[in-house]
């Protein structure tokens, strides 16, 4: 009797061989190419912030300064709405008839998602935001649009608020588990980091009219920690893919046992 129930789920196991579940080959890819990205972007800033960037009234401030920030908004705004649109578009709209191991497959596709939102998170609110501090106590800004914010603020923050958008329209539109109702944790962990960006405003609003040392500690910057602790939503997130996860995996074992 074991043996035979042996053969089986080693015949079952067969079968799914060619429905691969595990693939991160995209996410890894994407993560490549977002990394050598930012590493030539600061190379960018390297050179031609000091060569073109301390004096906003220079012609050449505008030709590689405002045009890149020119044309990074409305790349970025199309981007949003093209990957919220396609994924709404190509929802599944049978999705209570999603197979356990379908389910399985698309939760591990989340993964990926989640991975690449960290991965631009991390550049944006740490890497890009900590050299912004280092930048704005070595040079005096003339203007709000400096070098280390065009990079920062208006093209590293977008790019992992489309990475999250990404992310929680793959879940709500695909999972059964998010399909059916919002995750507060999910929203929380999209959300909050997305208000960082409105929060610019009032940042920089409050560095027109006050002369402020760039400390962290800053009261104007309250609000970019304050948002960025929304962030630890993630953990929530995580014990809702996991506890689906391991309800997957019973369900897959049964399976196997009733053949």
């Amino acid at each position: 009797m074991m043996n035979l129930t042996t053969e089986k789920a080693v015949s079952a196991a067969q079968a799914g061989e060619t429905d691969t579940i595990v693939n991160f080959k995209p996410a890894y890819i994407t993560m490549g190419v977002m990394l050598v990205f930012y590493v030539g972007i600061r190379i960018y800033e390297q050179y031609f912030g000091w060569k073109a960037g301390l004096d906003s009234f220079a012609p050449e401030f505008q030709t590689y300064w405002m045009n890149l920030m020119w044309t990074e908004l409305p790349l970025e705004f199309v981007a949003f709405c093209a990957i919220g649109g396609y994924l709404w578009k190509t929802r599944d709209r049978n999705i209570d008839a999603v197979a356990p191991r379908e389910e399985m497959r698309r939760i591990l596709t989340l993964i990926g998602w989640l991975a690449i939102y960290a991965f631009s998170v991390y550049w944006g609110a740490s890497y890009f935001t900590e050299q912004d501090g280092t930048w704005h106590q070595t040079v005096i800004r003339d203007t709000d649009f400096t070098p280390s914010h065009i990079l920062e603020f208006y093209l590293s923050y977008p790019i992992y608020i489309i990475c999250g958008w990404g992310a929680f329209m793959y879940a709500h539109t695909r999972i059964p588990q998010f399909a059916k109702r919002i995750s507060l944790a999910f929203l929380m962990f999209f959300a909050g980091p997305f208000m960082i960006f409105p929060n610019i405003g009032l940042n920089e609003w409050g560095h027109t009219f006050w002369f402020m040392e760039e400390l962290f500690t800053a009261p104007l910057h309250w609000g970019f920690v304050f948002f960025g602790w929304f962030a630890l939503a993630v953990f929530g997130v995580a014990r809702q893919v996991l506890d689906r996860v391991i309800e997957l995996s019973k369900e897959y074992e049964k399976d196997v046992l009733a053949l």
